[in-house]
């Protein structure tokens, strides 16, 4: 899907293993009254499942954009991040990561493997919103992504 602009919902794929983290998002994607369709998994494997369209979610739809967390169960943020931006289909859908590490190595890491953006969860619920505000002016309103069918 092109942008909002354009009047158009956009997919967007939140891989967070922390259920207050799944909540204050949703909570916060609410609060703005974001009509983008957020979708949740909680592990790196379920979030590749996703967004390659298989086993469970072999109805799923491809992710305008994902949300990364770096610290997940099963299949680490990083290798998903890798997984995705070095499968020719994948590649062009932008994964913001979204953790709570502010790490330089992490930072350095995630753009080294090709992150479209890296952002450090703030711990305060407005803090956190005023993040989420942000993000959509800038994601949802500003860029033009590529279409996630092709």
């Amino acid at each position: 899907m092109a942008s909002r602009r354009t009047g158009e919902s956009v997919d967007i794929l939140l891989v967070e293993d922390n259920p207050g983290d799944v909540r204050l998002t949703q909570e916060a994607f609410a609060e703005l009254d974001l009509e983008d369709a957020l979708y949740v998994v909680n592990d790196g494997e379920t979030a590749l499942d996703f967004v390659n369209q298989r086993g469970a979610h072999e109805d799923a739809p491809r992710p305008d954009l994902v949300l990364l967390d770096l610290n997940l169960p099963k299949i680490d943020g990083m290798t998903v991040l890798d997984e995705i931006k070095t499968d020719p289909e994948l590649r062009r859908i932008p994964v913001v990561v979204l953790t709570g590490s502010g790490a330089q190595e992490d930072i350095v890491e995630s753009y080294d493997r090709h992150s479209n953006a890296y952002l450090t969860k703030p711990i305060d619920p407005e803090e956190f919103v005023d993040l989420v505000g942000s993000f959509e002016d800038f994601w949802l309103s500003l860029v033009e992504l590529p279409p996630s069918n092709q």
